[in-house]
């Protein structure tokens, strides 16, 4: 959908430990960047699927969210909902 930002959690096919939280206003073309290597963090452990997206309308409150998801707080609170 246009207009929004997506703050997404991937997880990890070969690894079901492995999850990646991210941003990003194109969640289709993103995903299918991670699977294709070109990002560098998630490039080991491909393929991905999305786990969550949660999209924003505020891309500050997208990017807030994001930060806080990779908090240590944040991921315990992703692992427990998530």
């Amino acid at each position: 959908m246009k207009g929004f930002h997506y703050v997404y959690i991937l997880a990890s096919e070969v690894d079901k430990t492995r999850h990646y939280t991210g941003l990003t206003e194109n969640l289709e073309s993103r995903l299918k960047a991670h699977n294709a290597g070109q990002c560098q963090h998630t490039s080991k452990y491909k393929p991905w699927q999305i786990e969550t997206a949660i999209a924003f309308r505020s891309p500050e409150k997208a990017a807030e969210f994001e930060k806080y998801l990779k908090s240590h707080s944040g991921r315990a609170f992703a692992s427990k909902h998530f």
